[in-house]
């Protein structure tokens, strides 16, 4: 998994180089610009609600008034982790939510981006076709959908893991990695789509591959820390980037049929 995990990783790199060479840009700023003025009023929402939802269920569990009246520094120390990780899990929950509405808005772009980065290094033309355009959007939409379902789920579960002390404290590592995961499969779902792979095959696949997907979902995340250039960039980046890295493991498989 490490090494494809580096693979995917590295293919960051490849696809900068790429996109420069074929000039790809306005593909990369039209959904990217998109991405961050969506992605700055998600968070001017959430700032405006985390902080009152975590008050409010601290005064409804009445565990807020349980800790004034014991007046406990060590409890107030774990308290005050405890709130902090619990907001961090709700802006991952809440990332995540907002990434997957964006991949299904933005569906029709990603697919379109995928099988034109294959269609330059294959060297030939993918003819256009409205039905298979509208069978990859569907197919996009279906597992953002599916993603988005199961990393709830397990967001959930980590969310309750998370108010237990001292081991709640690892659960926004484990969160992440779900994240990253999630973000990663549904950027290498539009190769497996071309490849005529089913949902299933493609589910199959990127499980026991899935270096590659939390390889590529940790360069995006981390593309978040340089502000407004990195949040324009990291969505396409990421689709390209995902495409790229599947053909290391096309090829080898080839030499061994």
């Amino acid at each position: 998994m490490l090494k494809e995990m580096i693979i995917a990783i590295q293919a960051y790199a490849q696809a900068h180089e790429f996109i420069k060479k074929h000039k790809l840009w306005k593909w990369i700023l039209i959904p990217g610009i998109l991405y961050t003025l969506l992605f700055l009023l998600g968070m001017y929402f959430f700032s405006h609600t985390s902080g009152n939802f975590i008050e409010w269920m601290a005064l409804k569990t009445g565990l807020k008034n349980w800790l004034d009246r014991l007046n406990n520094g060590f409890l107030g120390f774990l308290f005050a982790m405890g709130t902090f990780l619990l907001w961090l899990l709700l802006l991952l929950l809440y990332f995540s939510l907002f990434k997957y509405f964006f991949l299904i808005v933005g569906s029709p772009l990603f697919a379109y981006l995928s099988e034109k980065t294959e269609a330059i290094i294959e060297g030939k033309d993918f003819p256009f076709s409205l039905m298979q355009m509208a069978k990859d959007i569907a197919r996009g939409i279906r597992i953002a959908a599916r993603n988005s379902l199961w990393q709830t789920v397990y967001m959930l579960s980590i969310l309750f893991l998370s108010l237990l002390p001292l081991i709640g404290w690892l659960t926004p590592i484990l969160a992440v990695l779900i994240e990253c995961y999630y973000y990663g499969f549904s950027m290498l779902d539009y190769s497996m789509e071309r490849h005529k792979k089913t949902a299933t095959e493609s589910i199959y696949y990127i499980s026991r591959h899935r270096g590659l997907a939390i390889g590529n979902g940790i360069v995006f995340y981390m593309m978040h820390l340089l502000p407004f250039v990195g949040w324009v960039l990291a969505p396409a980046y990421a689709v390209v980037a995902a495409t790229l890295s599947i053909y290391p493991l096309k090829e080898q498989a080839n030499a061994y049929r």
